[in-house]
Parts: structure tokens; C-alpha cells; sequence
């Protein structure tokens, strides 16, 4: 969530399509049979407007430090109130991007995290989510390293396991970034529809992250496995990371919302899962 890429879309288009249809069936991108044990998760139960669970999940407020847009430029003010993160009362957590003049934003939303509350290296990671559409919206399931506070971003590392530019509702990206291959450097591929859109119904988001490699998913679909050589810096994924997810409006990645975007836009997140390999 740091970067722009949408320079390197039409040369993943091919990688999207091929991906979509097929997965990945050479060896080395083989899916591992993993014994995974559920050791954490939110399914998102509760009375429509309540908040999400306090001791699960924590708030980033504001616009980012030095009012920046969270480092992209976003537009939006983020925000703990209901009308931007709240239960719906159906079993998922709604996060609402609006349209509003609020403390000195035309924008509002909600960005939710783990961070002090639970972080894991290793096992898969899992979301089940409905994405919101529309130009400039930026929905993302991703995740930083625990000790951002002492190293910093990049050095921290960032696992994007979902990003979505709300213009292209039918593709969705995953991302690796690190020292030395982050922003517009990072690491990245492209799983997308020919025939559906991820607006429409939800999917499953995934990624299964051991010593050596990092694999992504999209429903039951491996699209992309990274390895350490694969990067071109250090490669910082030993240690614990926490997980975020946030819809943002605007920033480098997606760039304005246009009078087409309509608002508010929702993302509806059915459950958040982590899991553990057991012998």
C-alpha cells in the first residue's frame, strides 16, 4: 500500500489471464499439502452497528504521519465511527469509504489492525471478502512486520495479500515488499476474471507463507509463489507480522475517484483467518 504500479498492469494482463484459467502446474509452484491448524480468526458476529471485536482489532486514525495520505497520497481521513466500520448484522464487517467534508478530508473510511493484539510468522492467512466498485476506491488484505516501530518501511516488510483498483473489478493483485524492492520495485502479479467480477460475490484471499517461499491465492487457485531468490533484497520474512485491512480513496495506485464513482462504497468481510502448521 505504499506504491504505484499501474505502470506494469498490460504487462501482467497476459500473466492474469494464463493464471486465471490454469493456476500454477509446474513443479515448482506445485501446492504444498500443509497440516494447518486454526489458531486465530474473526467471523465478524453481532448486532448490525456494533463495533468489530476491541481486543482483536485496533484503529489507524487520521490521514498517516506528516499528514501525508499514508505515504500514497490517499484522500481519504480514516476514522473508528460506525458509519465507516461497523457489523452489519449478517455475519460481516462493513467498511464504508464516504463521500463528506470531515476534518479537513472530502473523504472518509476505515483502516483496522492486529498490531499488539496478534501477529504470526508463518502458516496462511485468509480473508473472505465482497469488494466495492468504482474509480479511485482501494480496497486491500495485506500485512506489515511487528517491528515496523524499530526498523521502518520497507525493512519491516509488507505482504500485500489483496489489492483491488475499484476501476478493474475484475482484477485483484498480490504483492511482496521489502529493502530494496519496494514501491513501484515490488514484487507483484495479477490474478483476474475474464467472465465475473470480484463486486459481485466473495472470494477468498489467501496466502500459505513458510521459510522459503510466500504463495498467493484467490479462492482454491495458486496464482503466484515468491521465493528468496526471487527478490533483489534482503528477504525480512522470519518474524512476525500483523494484519491490516482498510478501503482507501484515492492515492497513487488508483488515482482520483471520477463523478462515475458512486458513494459509499462497502467492503464486506465475511471472516479473517490464521492458521498455524502442526506436525
Amino acid at each position: 500500500m505504499k506504491w504505484s504500479h499501474s505502470m506494469l498492469m498490460n504487462r501482467f494482463l497476459f500473466t492474469v489471464i494464463f493464471f486465471a484459467f490454469w493456476g500454477c502446474k509446474d513443479e515448482d509452484n506445485a501446492i504444498v499439502d500443509r497440516n494447518y491448524q486454526l489458531v486465530w480468526e474473526d467471523d465478524f458476529a453481532g448486532p448490525a452497528g456494533a463495533a468489530p471485536d476491541p481486543a482483536k482489532w485496533t484503529y489507524d486514525i487520521g490521514t498517516g504521519p506528516g499528514n501525508n495520505g499514508w505515504g500514497n497520497n490517499e484522500l481519504q481521513y480514516y476514522t473508528d465511527r460506525p458509519e465507516n466500520v461497523a457489523l452489519d448484522g449478517a455475519g460481516n464487517l462493513a467498511i464504508t469509504a464516504r463521500s463528506e467534508s470531515y476534518a479537513g478530508r472530502a473523504f472518509t473510511s476505515a483502516r483496522l489492525n492486529t498490531k499488539g493484539a496478534f501477529d504470526q510468522a508463518y502458516g496462511r492467512f485468509e480473508a473472505r471478502i465482497k469488494m466495492p466498485w468504482g474509480p479511485g476506491i482501494w480496497p486491500a488484505f495485506w500485512m506489515l512486520g511487528s517491528n515496523i516501530d524499530e526498523v521502518y518501511w520497507p525493512q519491516c516488510g509488507e505482504i500485500d495479500i489483496m489489492e483491488y483498483r475499484g476501476q478493474q473489478p475484475n482484477l485483484v493483485h498480490g504483492s511482496l515488499h521489502g529493502p530494496g524492492y519496494s514501491g513501484g520495485a515490488a514484487i507483484t502479479k495479477s490474478f483476474g476474471f475474464t467472465n465475473d467480477r470480484f463486486d459481485v460475490d466473495f472470494h477468498v484471499f489467501a496466502v500459505e507463507w513458510a521459510e522459503d517461499y510466500i504463495d498467493y491465492y484467490v479462492d482454491n487457485t495458486l496464482y503466484q509463489r515468491i521465493r528468496p531468490e526471487n527478490v533483489p533484497g534482503e528477504w525480512v520474512y522470519d518474524q512476525p507480522f500483523f494484519i491490516i485491512l482498510n478501503v482507501a480513496v484515492g492515492g497513487n495506485y488508483v488515482g482520483f475517484p471520477t463523478p462515475q464513482t458512486p458513494f459509499p462504497q462497502t467492503m464486506l468481510v465475511d471472516y479473517v483467518k490464521a492458521y498455524k502448521e502442526v506436525n
